[in-house]
């Protein structure tokens, strides 16, 4: 089945990625074979995904989720969507000068 994953790597930032073979690409991230970015970020350690049922909704989700901020996306990691990703996807007010 095709996912959406968001890992946490070692320096405490997050990599999303898309894949047909969840345990395959978390094994190739782990062994430094999966993305440039997490190569030198090791150890990763699996923090969400989702379960889709074609590649291109799993990999719509993966850009979607990478345009979110880290606040957004920590929110997603725990659970809180329902109630906290509408709030963190407004934008806040400018500050005037």
């Amino acid at each position: 089945m095709p996912h959406m994953y968001i890992l946490e790597c070692a320096d405490g930032s997050f990599y999303v990625g898309s894949t047909r073979n969840l345990d395959k690409r978390l094994w190739e991230h782990e062994s430094g074979l999966g993305a440039a970015y997490t190569r030198h970020r090791r150890p990763v350690r699996l923090v969400y995904c989702e379960e889709f049922t074609r590649v291109d909704d799993a990999f719509a989700r993966e850009k979607q989720v990478q345009g979110w901020s880290r606040a957004k996306g920590i929110a997603l990691i725990e659970e809180r969507g329902a109630e906290d990703l509408p709030a963190l996807s407004r934008k806040k007010p400018r500050r005037e000068r």
